[in-house]
């Protein structure tokens, strides 16, 4: 297949470019940056662009067999009404922009991300597929962004929203702005602990991704989350067992309010998400369970 990837060059779009790659792909990457962060392959095409703005890459959607739309802007990050802006964007207009591109009577598979804050603070409710979205920020943003992508089914092509949990993995992601508290003992819970943590390894997204792709009879949204969700006071006792390190007390949540404003009270949010869609569509999870996916992580 000929696969273009936007956001292509970041944690998840890396590990993707890759696996497609070893797979005998045709990989296009959409990056910000002038010059690729992946290594070079004869398959590989890199393109640097601003994705927010139509341009010149543009052209090169026609062309694949496969889309798979991950740009954003890391929500990670003080959330002034100027980076709210910047989140929403890169979102929204690159999707737009992807969508607009395609053309009439596309024969495309779209699989464009969006989050498992889709939900909005989910509480105690399981949330599959056909729950109902949540009210604030995020949640506001992920509606947005799935109904952008939708919009590409009016033109033929096969969409697929993934909504993503928080992704685990070596080199990046989650795991890396996670992990030095811990190997410091200074890692804990956020707030009460008791919110739902959503969480996916890498390499079970990518999975799921290359399983979507060939999928002709999936479409609409699937929830990119192991099977087997925890309580985030659960994933930290996890997390600082792997790492043999103690686990500090919780970071009390008025300090997560006080500090990071509006994206310190979404840390204290949760969503007890189930891939439902997935598993029901015949995946496999590779890692179903927490502590063999730290174990991997880490080589415990």
């Amino acid at each position: 297949m000929k696969i273009l990837i936007t956001g292509g060059t970041g944690f998840v779009g890396s590990g993707l470019s890759q696996r497609l790659l070893e797979l005998g792909h045709e990989v296009t990457v959409i990056g910000s940056s002038n010059h690729c962060r992946l290594a070079s392959h004869p398959q590989l095409t890199y393109v640097s662009a601003d994705t927010t703005q139509p341009g010149d890459w543009q052209q090169r959607v026609a062309e694949q067999d496969g889309l798979v739309n991950l740009a954003g802007r890391s929500i990670f990050n003080l959330w002034t009404a100027a980076y709210k802006k910047s989140i929403y964007n890169s979102r929204i207009l690159t999707t737009k922009n992807l969508v607009a591109a395609l053309p009439a009577n596309t024969s495309a598979v779209l699989l464009s991300t969006s989050a498992a804050g889709y939900y909005g603070d989910g509480g105690e409710t399981e949330k599959s597929e056909t729950s109902s979205s949540g009210t604030d920020f995020l949640a506001q943003v992920c509606r947005d962004w799935e109904g952008e992508a939708d919009k590409a089914t009016a033109k033929g092509a096969r969409v697929v929203l993934m909504r993503f949990g928080v992704v685990l993995g070596k080199g990046g992601g989650a795991i890396a702005t996670m992990k030095t508290p811990f190997q410091m003992g200074l890692g804990g819970p956020i707030g009460s602990g008791n919110q739902w943590f959503p969480w996916i390894h890498r390499d079970d997204l990518v999975g799921a991704i290359l399983f979507l792709l060939t999928a002709e009879e999936c479409r609409g949204p699937f929830n990119f989350c192991a099977p087997q969700p925890v309580r985030q006071k659960d994933f930290a006792h996890q997390l600082g067992a792997v790492l043999h390190r103690p686990v500090f007390l919780p970071t009390p949540a008025f300090v997560m309010k006080l500090i990071l404003g509006e994206f310190g009270r979404s840390l204290l949010q949760g969503q007890k998400a189930i891939p439902r869609a997935l598993t029901e569509s015949g995946y496999l999870f590779t890692y179903p369970e927490l502590q063999p996916a730290l174990k991997e992580i880490f080589g415990g």
